[in-house]
């Protein structure tokens, strides 16, 4: 009997132990990740409450959390069996944030000025400056085949039984809309979550920096908490390029850096500034947010905080006739540049094109020249030649088509690229912007490849 007490003592010691890992470890990142894109979804896409749980977060381990949606607050609120509550606030202007860190008066006493230009009638002027499309095809491009492309890839073709969850697909061909489709709910005006790409935006910002010639990426970073120690030696390059050295691990089926990051940080820069100093800096690639979100709070100690929060609006999207994009901010007032980017694929579209076109917008220089073919060499300490500044590369230098990430895409194609397929694929060589935004990921190698072989470029 005693032994028999024992084990049942032991085995409850256990299962608290484990619940209280769980709680510390695994269900803030389910409460956070509901309650924040929740929160998105319901007031930046203007999308039912109950639709978005049902579609989004009926598999396991979301499926244990409970997510509420209060009108009258304006706020969603997460939690797995009670615990681990998160709350997200909604804020006219700047989207949704997590709150942590401070306290609730505190966050929504702060004051976000974002500039809404005027936009004219931009149905009626061609893109890209405006909306409206021309809709003659190139006669060298196969519009029967192109469309077969596009059904499939929005998952109206499903002989392979794989359902792909693309919410929108837009390809463009030397400047001009040939493909566009958007799932159903959604369409041309509705903003979508960059994830990742946020990454990219940041970093061509900081190329928007370099241009006026506020910083020096070659030199320390300005990171105050950096200052007299050894992570004094981290240069804004290495941010770019990810090879700051810093202890941060970006995996997320697990408690990682980036969980604990997005979930449960109010000041997301300056938790990943904090982190130890494992690696020379330069010398090793370790992919992370934490990186990204250290050079967006850059961007605000250089501009000013009079400027910072206007500063990508005015300084960077509206200059490419981007309006639809939204900045989400942390607690501290940072924007998110890890993960909380949210724009109409039109405008992700229109990023890819100013990259496609080396920094130039209708004749206007916005990058250094020759900032993008910089961003787009592979980082010295990336074995497989696969990343630049935020980008990625189909494996630039490769030699083989085998060994591309891509095999059957040219290698000078580079992507912004977002968890759950979220991507804007620019391929130089075949006047290709190719946006593809999902709910997960698919097939892109074979996608990008069909829609290479809709273009005869022999009868161009």
């Amino acid at each position: 009997m005693k032994i028999l007490r024992r084990i049942l003592l032991i085995f409850l010691i256990v299962l608290m132990a484990a619940f209280f890992w769980l709680n510390a470890n695994v269900f803030p990142a389910i409460s956070g990740y509901g309650s924040k894109n929740l929160c998105s979804a319901i007031y930046l896409q203007h999308r039912k409450a109950s639709k978005v749980i049902q579609e989004e977060f009926s598999t396991f381990p979301l499926s244990l959390g409970k997510f509420t949606h209060d009108p009258e607050d304006s706020s969603t609120y997460g939690s797995v069996l009670g615990f681990a509550g998160r709350k997200t606030i909604y804020r006219k202007g700047c989207g949704c944030t997590v709150l942590n860190d401070i306290t609730e008066e505190e966050l929504r006493a702060q004051k976000f000025d974002i500039p809404t230009p005027d936009r004219g009638e931009l149905e009626q002027v061609p893109w890209p400056v405006g909306e409206l499309s021309d809709d003659s095809i190139p006669s060298h491009i196969d519009t029967a085949a192109l469309t077969e492309v596009m059904d499939e890839v929005m998952g109206l073709l499903k002989d392979d039984g794989v359902t792909r969850s693309t919410l929108a697909s837009l390809v463009i061909y030397d400047g001009r809309i040939i493909a566009e489709r958007y799932a159903e709910g959604f369409d041309k005006n509705t903003v979508m979550l960059g994830w990742s790409i946020s990454k990219s935006l940041i970093a061509a910002m900081i190329g928007v920096v370099e241009y006026q010639q506020l910083i020096d990426i070659d030199e320390p970073a300005p990171v105050s908490e950096w200052k007299g120690t050894e992570k004094e030696r981290i240069t804004i390059r290495h941010l770019l390029q990810q090879t700051s050295g810093l202890d941060y691990t970006e995996i997320y089926d697990k408690p990682s850096s980036v969980v604990q990051m997005l979930f449960s940080e109010g000041d997301m820069a300056a938790y990943t500034a904090g982190l130890d100093l494992i690696h020379e800096p330069g010398a090793v690639y370790n992919y992370s947010g934490g990186n990204t979100n250290i050079l967006s709070r850059i961007i605000r100690h250089t501009v000013g905080e009079d400027e910072y929060q206007a500063f990508p609006f005015e300084q960077f999207f509206h200059r490419i006739n981007a309006y639809s994009f939204i900045l989400e901010p942390d607690a501290s007032g940072t924007y998110v540049g890890s993960s909380y980017s949210y724009a109409a694929a039109r405008d992700f579209a229109r990023f890819g094109l100013l990259l496609y076109h080396d920094g130039m917008w209708q004749g206007e220089r916005i990058l250094p020249e020759g900032w993008v073919e910089e961003a787009t060499t592979p980082v010295p300490a990336d074995p497989r030649d696969h990343y630049g500044y935020q980008l990625w590369l189909n494996g630039y230098t490769d030699s083989t088509r085998s060994s591309r990430w891509y095999p059957d895409v040219p290698k000078d194609m580079f992507i912004a690229d977002g968890y759950n397929g979220q991507d804007i694929f620019i391929i130089p060589s075949k006047k290709l912007v190719v946006v593809r935004l999902g709910l997960e990921v698919m097939d892109e190698n074979s996608f990008l490849r069909d829609v290479l072989q809709t273009i005869d470029e022999s009868k161009n």
